[in-house]
């Protein structure tokens, strides 16, 4: 068990920091402050030979330019709300729209583009790497002084688990999430992963990805995965909601019995090298995006052309636009009040 620190470029001036962490299992995590991304997580597939299962780069550069937000921290607000508008307590705020006429992933400068403070913890056996950022009232629009803290921990068990923790002085929105990119073969494309959620209903989407806030069940749909299902077996089949993705997956489905308790949201299986990777959250929602704009104009580490498919989003996260749909579950933050949510993706194999 170790951490490893070392530079990784700069920003304005501004160090940007490598941290490697390595646990139990073999599995092994890098993070970088810029973003707060996961670069690397490296795992053994059934023959035990160690590969890196999410998309990254080796340099920084490539992070600096990152519209498809790989690997990156989310703030203040994962996913879509819509025009970039919402109310609070009877006030108004009007957000950036960086993503036509909504509002994305935190806005034009989100916490992806915010170098966080970093600190080691020291454990025996579960190295830890704690993020701190503080954003500022009126950050991309939103009200109130944001105290966040993030911290990545490859556990004992062989799993990287994420700790999401905040407090404000003033009442404001918030719903982070981690938007890594898998693929378990580490090449080629996600197509033939097979993958499981455990959620009965999902959310439809009109054609600017906006939830239309209904609740829909997925049965008789292309997007029922209550059973393990292959990702290409329906992700061209003529059907609206996926159209609205642009040929593919990116909406977000409700966690079956959500408590904010921890339990599986997920499972995704790589037939072709016997990983295996289930999620946990105390999250409602879990948003599968699979790739749907990547056009072959990046290439990730060892190679990886990233086009269409070639990697998949699993989001864990409190459903997009909430603050405009009240009858999804609240995203609100009091002062007093502590935000806490917990991920945890947990690596292991399976036999042929």
């Amino acid at each position: 068990m170790s951490i490893i620190r070392e530079p990784f470029g700069a920003v304005d001036g501004q160090t940007v920091e490598r941290f490697t962490l390595r646990g139990a299992h073999n599995i092994e995590a890098q993070i970088i402050t810029y973003g707060g991304t996961l670069v690397s997580l490296r795992a053994p597939d059934r023959d035990g030979h160690s590969g890196d299962v999410v998309v990254g780069f080796d340099t920084l550069n490539p992070y600096l330019n990152n519209p498809a937000y790989i690997g990156s921290l989310i703030g203040r607000f994962a996913n879509r709300i819509a025009n970039g508008v919402f109310s609070l307590e009877g006030a108004t705020f009007r957000l950036a729209r960086n993503h036509g006429a909504h509002h994305l992933h935190g806005g034009i400068t989100g916490f992806d583009k915010v170098i966080w403070q970093a600190r080691p913890l020291a454990s025996a056996d579960e190295p830890a790497l704690e993020l701190a950022y503080v954003s500022r009232d009126g950050e991309e629009g939103y009200p109130g002084n944001l105290s966040v803290t993030v911290t990545y921990t490859l556990t004992a068990e062989g799993a990287l688990r994420i700790d999401y923790h905040a407090t404000t002085d003033r009442t404001t929105v918030i719903n982070l999430t981690n938007h890594a990119y898998f693929n378990l073969s580490g090449t080629g494309n996600i197509v033939h992963h097979k993958l499981q959620l455990f959620a009965h209903h999902f959310l439809p989407v009109d054609t600017s990805l906006i939830p239309t806030g209904e609740i829909r069940d997925v049965r008789g749909t292309v997007m029922d995965f209550t059973t393990p299902t292959p990702i290409g077996a329906r992700i061209h089949a003529d059907d609206e909601q996926l159209r609205n993705g642009l040929d593919g997956y990116d909406h977000t489905w409700v966690i079956d019995d959500a408590t904010g308790v921890l339990r599986q949201a997920a499972q995704l299986v790589d037939p072709a090298s016997g990983r295996v990777l289930d999620v946990l959250t105390t999250h409602p929602g879990i948003h599968l995006y699979t790739g749907n704009s990547l056009d072959g104009t990046l290439t990730a580490r060892n190679g990886h052309l990233l086009t269409k498919h070639a990697a998949l989003c699993l989001e864990t996260q409190h459903f997009p636009d909430s603050p405009n749909h009240p009858q999804f579950p609240s995203t609100v933050l009091h002062p007093g009040e502590i935000y806490r949510h917990t991920t945890v993706f947990r690596l292991s194999t399976q036999q042929e």
